[in-house]
């Protein structure tokens, strides 16, 4: 049998796209023997830069609709202002608790599915209060200088991995960007032989 792969998971829970990629990823990790490596970004990483984003979000906004009638999911985008550092903090006590997914998923839904500033401290205690973290240790989490910190190096690891958007998915020297990239990881991953009979 071959050994499980490790796929990087960048993500920064400001892009619609991780909304998106939220719903239809965890099947690979269900159906291959693929390990997530969680790699949570904060602020403007991996992102378009402001300039730029001021420029696209009517037209993201557009795209992300569609995809969310496709998807049958809701589409109530969260303030422009909305802050993505501490939710990305969190995340980190999510994984060590063993509730990164549902943590994901509850994170993404209060901001892309209610429009919720995840920025906001009252946000995150009901997300904690809804997954079982507790909200206390989960406050703590984004406020901790060592998570705030390894949300700075794994933006620099994904630069030089040459990954410039979210999400995006590296298994080796093989990066897939983008909430449509999906079926190119299963395809990549069936090819090595790692599909679970």
């Amino acid at each position: 049998m071959t050994a499980a792969v490790d796929i990087q998971f960048y993500y920064n829970f400001r892009s619609p796209y991780c909304y998106l990629v939220s719903k239809s990823v965890w099947d690979i990790f269900d159906d291959y023997r693929a390990n997530l490596v969680w790699r949570p970004l904060g602020g403007w990483s991996g992102r378009s830069d402001p300039d730029r984003a001021k420029v696209k979000i009517p037209l993201v906004r557009q795209d992300v609709k569609r995809w969310c009638r496709k998807l049958g999911i809701p589409f109530v985008p969260p303030p422009i202002t909305t802050e993505s550092t501490l939710a990305g903090a969190g995340s980190l006590l999510a994984e060590r608790e063993g509730l990164l997914r549902p943590y994901i998923v509850e994170v993404m839904r209060a901001e892309w599915a209610e429009g919720r500033d995840i920025g906001q401290v009252d946000v995150l205690r009901d997300v904690a209060a809804t997954v079982g973290l507790d909200s206390d240790a989960l406050i703590a989490a984004t406020e901790d200088p060592e998570n705030l910190a390894t949300l700075d190096r794994y933006a620099a690891e994904a630069q030089e991995k040459g990954v410039f958007g979210v999400p995006s998915f590296v298994i080796g020297d093989e990066v897939f960007w983008g909430n449509d990239r999906l079926d190119f990881i299963r395809d990549h991953l069936r090819e090595l032989g790692l599909r679970n009979v």
